[in-house]
């Protein structure tokens, strides 16, 4: 990568950097579903026909994701489909089936017992596995402890715990039981947690009583009796020593120790529930109000995850799956979705300090990471390839930004050409990538390969009409199984239709700009909520950061349009320097320079400040819109709430006083 910036050291995008073999097409898991399909009368020669299949034929699609997968639970004579045309009209997804997640994750536990279920690796050196029996055993156990608490079907149990078993073990105990999980991760404050938990009126709180990240170690058993006194509908808190095995349960509202829980003489049992029944409860970032707690259900989980997961991701027994992820971003949620196709999962706490080694030591297959990570490893000049025997693995997945193409092209310079990158845009509103990769499919620097199977997504001009080949709004046409049951306190469904169904009734607005290209393949240009417009030209901000952060010299950045309807605005560029640089008048031209070749005049900012830090919510997302609102007046307490923040401190560089 040229230090310089210069547009000649990009790549271009849509270069071309894999292709699958004929052995990886004729092995690949969606392939064989392929087979079954014909075998059924259905024939799909390629992916694309495969495609739009799904979403023409969506009733069959997902029943044969039900029959192919065999799923645990007893599918009825019911149809797919009843009601609206979509969940906030009223749509329910197998009416009069019964499923429960917990049946289906822990299958395995009597097919291969002694296969690994989880690796747990720490920051500190804490190593541990779990076979598919041991997990089983130890969800029993808890499931006990949870119901002599008073737990049963439709209580919600709240977890203030890092990527731990004790995690996965708590929420598919209670998942068991027909109970409603919701987790937030330890390295949020109090009233985050609250902002979250208050809504859905927790039966029980289990927390650790601290972590450890970047060296460092935090005890939260003050935050853990905060949290309890704003939860009154609590009944009692299960304490998990993680800092420190003598931790005890002294001021907490009837303390449990996570160790007194049952040990042993409990049978593991399943509580069939609803194919809508709650699962969990998942929050948006929260930066401007209080949180949405978005409510996804057994069934749709189940279904979607088994064909991302096998279809898309190639994943199955066999594969060591992970994600760097924590609690409170939904990727937990999606990693730990790695049981249902019967593989390991590999749950990693602390600071992301190397990855690759850890991914080297635990036989990873499967590495999946923000898209930050990759920019980063890029930007410190890493060979992981080279430095390290990576050679199981066979897939690496980005999501949480859009990835440019130069990270694209550093995957397979410095990792490894073997594999299959797979570049996810999704998002917590349905606990899913719906465009993504495909083994079946050629990958090009920059491009999404393909749209997700039983996921029509599709581009919408400003005419509320489907182009190709131009950026439009995303919008998804046809329902999916795991788009939201329903918001937790919206009675009516006023709140849900507002977040996605306000400017096209009947159609799922998410909020991005996505180029469909004629081959199917994706770009994606961020928030269409963040555009820039100058002069009539409109552009997401991801082509942007891709030009500016190419530059060695420059961390990470942010840019604002303060543009309003009718109005030309100003253009405001944001920088953080890289370690040991500085904003010079050198690096600012060479800066106007890049943008000025790569872009266009346009988009050559008008103003260009130095600042600390970017400001980013908890799971990594910058603060475009809140940023631009503080630019354009808005109180900094108004526009965004700190605790819902990365780094709330940094906000205070960012005033309309300092934008002059």
């Amino acid at each position: 990568m040229a230090g310089d910036g210069a547009s000649d050291g990009l790549t271009p995008e849509g270069a071309p950097l894999w292709e699958p073999s004929a052995e990886v097409v004729a092995g690949a898991r969606v392939t064989r579903f392929q087979r079954w399909l014909r075998d059924r009368g259905v024939t799909t020669g390629t992916y694309d026909e495969l495609w739009r299949w799904s979403v023409t034929e969506v009733d069959a699609f997902w029943s044969s994701i039900w029959e192919y997968f065999d799923v645990v639970g007893e599918r009825g004579d019911g149809p797919v489909r009843s009601g609206g045309p979509m969940p906030v009209d009223g749509l329910r997804w197998f009416p009069g089936a019964t499923v429960n997640y917990a049946a289906n994750a822990l299958r395995r536990a009597e097919q291969a017992p002694d296969d690994t279920a989880v690796v747990f690796r720490s920051e500190a050196g804490g190593h541990r596995l779990l076979t598919y029996r041991e997990l089983a055993l130890h969800v029993a156990e808890v499931r006990a402890g949870l119901a002599e608490l008073g737990v049963g079907r439709g209580d919600r149990v709240a977890a203030y715990l890092p990527n731990i078993p004790e995690a996965l073990i708590c929420f598919l105990a209670a998942a068991s039981l027909g109970a409603i999980w919701s987790s937030c991760s330890p390295d949020f404050g109090s009233s985050s947690v609250v902002d979250r938990f208050a809504q859905i009126e927790p039966k029980v709180l289990i927390a650790v009583d601290g972590y450890a990240y970047n060296g460092r170690r935090f005890d939260r058993r003050d935050v853990v009796r905060e949290i309890e006194a704003a939860l009154p509908s609590l009944r009692a808190t299960v304490l998990v020593p993680y800092l420190d095995p003598a931790a005890t349960t002294e001021g907490l509202r009837a303390g449990v120790h996570y160790t007194d829980l049952p040990r042993t003489g409990h049978d593991l049992a399943f509580e069939d529930v609803p194919f809508d029944h709650p699962l969990w409860v998942v929050y948006s970032s929260g930066t401007t109000g209080l949180p949405k707690p978005i409510v996804h259900g057994h069934g749709g989980v189940v279904l979607e995850h088994l064909k991302a997961l096998s279809f898309h991701q190639d994943l199955g027994p066999g594969d060591v799956f992970f994600w760097y992820t924590t609690t409170g971003w939904m990727m937990w949620n999606y990693l730990i979705g790695g049981l249902l196709v019967g593989a390991t999962v590999v749950m990693y706490d602390g600071a992301p300090t190397d990855l690759w080694g850890m991914a080297a030591d635990s036989g990873v297959t499967y590495f999946g990471v923000g898209a930050p990570y990759i920019m980063a490893s890029m930007k410190e000049g890493r060979r992981p390839g080279e430095e390290l025997d990576l050679s199981r693995i066979r897939g690496i997945g980005s999501t949480g930004s859009p990835l440019p193409p130069e990270g694209f092209a550093w995957v397979y310079e410095a990792v490894g050409k073997d594999l299959l990158l797979g570049s996810f845009s999704g998002g917590t509103d349905l606990c899913t990538g719906f465009v993504g990769p495909s083994p079946l499919l050629p990958l090009r620097a920059g491009v999404i390969q393909c749209r997700g199977l039983g996921a029509k997504v599709e581009a919408y001009a400003d005419d509320g009409e489907p182009v190709v080949d131009e950026v439009g709004e995303l919008v998804i046409t046809e329902p999916m199984p795991s788009m939201p049951v329903f918001f937790w306190n919206d009675e009516g469904g006023e709140r849900y239709r507002e977040s996605y169904f306000d400017m096209y009734p009947g159609v799922w607005r998410h909020g991005d700009w996505i180029k469909i290209l004629p081959d199917g393949g994706c770009v994606i240009y961020g928030r269409s909520d963040s555009t820039l417009n100058r002069g009539g030209v409109r552009m997401g901000t991801a082509d942007f950061y891709r030009v500016v952060e190419s530059f060695e010299e420059i961390a990470d950045s942010l840019v604002i349009d303060t543009g309003r309807l009718g109005q030309e605005g100003r253009l405001i560029l944001y920088v953080q320097p890289a370690p040991g640089a500085a904003v010079d008048d050198d690096l600012v031209s060479r800066l106007r320079a890049a943008l000025r070749s790569a872009l266009s005049p346009r988009h050559v900012p008008d103003e260009i400040h130095e600042v600390p830090g970017i400001p980013r919510t908890l799971s990594g997302k910058k603060l475009e819109v809140p940023v631009r609102k503080i630019l354009l007046g808005t109180p900094v307490e108004k526009a965004a709430n700190p605790d819902s923040l990365a780094n709330p401190d940094v906000l205070r560089h960012f005033t309309s006083e300092s934008a002059s």
